[in-house]
């Protein structure tokens, strides 16, 4: 047997908040209701449901208006990051995510370590272009300009 359920909040593989989903009898008895993820499908359960998602698409367009400003703000940008280096010129080290981000938490800008995409650690002076994941859908092209102390 299944049941109709309202989710209450998104279930990754099932749905998102305010999604009418049909599930087996025990998994919405057993999991989904005692938890407060999902709720029986009645009217009231829809009105609120269609409060909170109204809230949440106001709240995710702010978000992304901010992400995309943001954006266009380190796309304009040039990081300099100074690096100590041998005789020769050869970095002692490499520079990671976490060097980035607070290289560009010292400029004034907001960014977490784990947003920006960096496969492998910068281990050469130079220039390089970082992608920073910012949102999903909402990404900036950092150049980062590892020079000698």
């Amino acid at each position: 047997m299944s049941k109709e359920v309202i989710l209450m909040e998104d279930v990754d593989g099932l749905g998102l908040t305010g999604d009418l989903v049909k599930v087996a009898d025990g998994y919405a008895r057993n999991y989904l209701l005692p938890r407060n993820i999902a709720a029986p499908v009645t009217e009231a359960t829809r009105r609120r449901v269609e409060k909170r998602r109204a809230a949440a698409e106001a709240k995710r367009a702010q978000q992304r208006a901010g992400a995309e400003e943001l954006a266009r703000k380190l796309a304009a940008f040039a990081l300099s990051i100074p690096v100590k280096t041998g005789s020769e010129g050869r970095m002692f080290g490499s520079v990671t995510a976490h060097d980035i981000a607070a290289a560009l938490q010292r400029e004034g800008f907001v960014v977490e370590k784990q947003k920006i995409a960096l496969h492998t650690p910068l281990k050469e002076l130079g220039e390089a272009t970082v992608v920073i994941r910012l949102m999903a859908d909402v990404h900036a092209d950092l150049k980062v300009t590892l020079v000698a102390e």
